[in-house]
């Protein structure tokens, strides 16, 4: 057991660095390919983030070879919007509240949440609905979900222009090569990439050690891929958005868990759609509920002009309700 939390804390640790690096290359990826600012976190980081939770459903959907590894992969594809719609816009409200030392912070008018969520509540409510019930088609419905991300990140990419793209003046040095001026096309290359493998690594080496855990807790696998797992997978999203909204960056942190977001609720989705039954059991209807509902608060807050670093933390409140009503349930 020593072991286990000791490569936990160490994968934890190697995640939040490579993060680091990581946020500071896709901005320069964001500048070299004059992609708008929002853009930059809704698809380049959002892209690269949620990697990790797409292996993870990749693997066990797919090369699952019994019932409980593709319910791992099915739990894994609800347990990341869940995490994200709640643990993170919480992390995101805690972070601009201590940085700005109030809870009555606006967020920026341009953070893009209420159109970007419009687009996760109806492919959301639909991967949802299957979830409910079976026939034998449903298989090729996963097409469909994979089209609708491609509209989404081309819809993104489209309006790239829109906020005026990066400028060279407001990124810090790329961390790969610090001296003045733009960085070769090799460094911001060799630093994506170097850093979205180490995220990669390390996000597997921390969801072995909650499968570990799990057990010892007495989980069973699909609990351990709702609650545990996702937290794990989502650590880069979650990290992504401390260090953008502690460098005064709050579009960027909200687009990139906006668009992870999307990405959870297709992609991943229809890996699981196509590959198991794709069926719903009492704790996994709740947590898709649970994600509808924190959704539907933050989008009502955000047509209300209410959305400040204090009302974020209403989506915290949820997940801790939702945890309470899994354990009477489990």
């Amino acid at each position: 057991m020593f072991l286990t939390v000791l490569l936990l804390l160490a994968s934890a640790v190697a995640i939040y660095l490579a993060c680091e690096w990581f946020v500071n290359a896709v901005e320069w990826l964001g500048a070299r390919l004059n992609v708008g600012t929002v853009a930059v976190g809704t698809v380049l980081a959002a892209i690269g983030t949620a990697l990790p939770e797409s292996v993870v459903t990749f693997v066990a959907v797919v090369f699952g070879d019994s019932p409980e590894r593709k319910e791992i992969g099915v739990g894994a594809a609800m347990g990341g919007p869940l995490a994200l719609s709640t643990i993170a816009y919480a992390t995101i409200g805690v972070v601009l509240a201590v940085t700005t030392k109030s809870l009555a912070t606006r967020l920026p008018n341009r953070t893009d949440l209420i159109s970007d969520q419009r687009w996760f509540l109806v492919i959301f409510l639909a991967k949802l609905g299957l979830g409910l019930i079976a026939f034998n088609w449903k298989p090729w419905l996963a097409i469909g979900f994979l089209a609708a991300y491609v509209v989404y990140a081309v819809r993104e990419l489209r309006s790239a222009g829109a906020d005026g793209g990066h400028s060279d003046d407001d990124l810090e040095p790329l961390k790969l090569q610090p001296r003045a001026g733009r960085p070769a096309t090799w460094a911001i290359a060799v630093q994506t990439l170097g850093t979205l493998a180490v995220i990669f690594v390390a996000s597997e080496v921390f969801v072995g050690q909650l499968e570990r855990i799990g057990p010892a807790l007495g989980l069973a696998p699909a609990v351990v891929a709702l609650l545990l797992a996702p937290v794990a997978t989502e650590l880069p999203e979650v990290l992504n958005a401390v260090i953008w909204v502690r460098q005064g960056k709050t579009e960027l942190a909200i687009g990139n868990v906006s668009g992870s977001m999307m990405i959870q609720a297709t992609i991943p989705s229809a890996l699981g759609i196509g590959f198991t039954p794709w069926l719903f059991d009492t704790t996994l209807i709740i947590a898709g509920a649970v994600t509808l509902l924190s959704i539907v608060v933050l989008v009502t807050l955000g047509r209300l002009r209410r959305l400040t670093s204090g009302t974020l933390l209403i989506a915290g409140g949820i997940y801790v309700a939702f945890l309470a009503t899994a354990a009477v349930i489990n």
